[in-house]
């Protein structure tokens, strides 16, 4: 069996520690932040989570790009000429381009390398449901599956990934056109809180609102409740707000035998559109 790299960007959100220890390929996407481009590295060595939030919080606008082709060719190519083949899971191609460019890629480098494989595999997923889906292809890998095996438990898992989040400013999703303008308007007076959800396609789909931010906390660890069929790995990012993240820990864990539960940031390309205060979990369930 020949010896495969897992690659991803950086929309996974996991830590970069933990990104070390499963040996992953993370390409970066990009943003462009105070009049300056920036990478969205896994280390946040260009930005700080905290000071991007706080500056959204103060009004500052992000926008943001995927994954160019040619990054994604020409870190495939050096790894393939170093005998080795490539799993790419990719940010949804509901949200972004990403995965459409790691696809062109692969098959340009598959023509000048005749011997690799590169399979490249839509998450449908984004932050750290990204995350974790790469968390535990890689650990099918350490198992000893083939990359076949491996891309194949992706497909099958990721129609098992449940994405559900809440955020606290409508007006983010207003301005990334998730929600109208009169319904931000009135849900920030109710103190609204939404709740949405990841579909099959990796479009982000509003499912209900709740009143307040507890509720809305509470909300996430019912769904987990509902839905889970696995609850030994969960999953938590949030737009700076790790109060609330273990708030929703410490809920999951009153009903749950959690064995591992990984907590960080949404990072700036996710966070420019949902903002500050976004609260995501992630977990295997009955569907999505």
């Amino acid at each position: 069996m020949r010896e495969y790299v897992i690659m991803t960007d950086s929309c996974c959100d996991l830590p970069p520690e933990l990104a070390a220890e499963l040996q992953l390929t993370v390409l970066p996407l990009y943003f462009y932040f105070a009049g300056q481009g920036r990478y969205n590295f896994l280390d946040n060595r260009e930005m700080d989570p905290k000071a991007f939030y706080n500056q959204l919080r103060a009004g500052m606008m992000s926008t943001t790009s995927a994954v160019n082709v040619g990054m994604f060719q020409a870190k495939m190519s050096q790894i393939v000429s170093t005998g080795r083949d490539i799993l790419c899971i990719s940010f949804s191609s509901g949200l972004s381009t990403t995965y459409q460019s790691a696809s062109i890629a692969a098959k340009a480098v598959m023509e000048e390398h005749k011997t690799s494989t590169i399979k490249v595999v839509d998450s449908a997923a984004a932050s750290l449901g990204q995350g974790l889906l790469v968390y535990l292809a890689a650990q099918e890998k350490q198992k000893g599956k083939s990359l076949e095996e491996a891309a194949e438990f992706v497909e099958q898992t990721k129609q098992h990934l449940c994405h559900w989040f809440t955020v606290d400013d409508l007006n983010h999703l207003k301005r990334g056109g998730r929600v109208s303008a009169a319904a931000a308007l009135v849900g920030t007076m109710l103190q609204m809180k939404p709740v949405l959800h990841v579909d099959d396609e990796g479009h982000l789909i509003p499912m209900s609102k709740v009143r307040g931010r507890k509720a809305s906390i509470a909300a996430l660890a019912e769904k987990l409740d509902e839905l889970a069929e696995d609850t030994d790995t969960v999953f938590i990012s949030h737009g700076d707000c790790e109060e609330d993240a273990k708030t929703l820990e410490s809920m999951i864990r009153q009903k749950h035998p959690v064995k591992t539960c990984v907590i960080n940031y949404v990072g700036p390309v996710i966070g420019s559109h949902s903002g500050p205060g976004t609260l995501a979990l992630f977990f295997l369930g009955k569907h999505k």
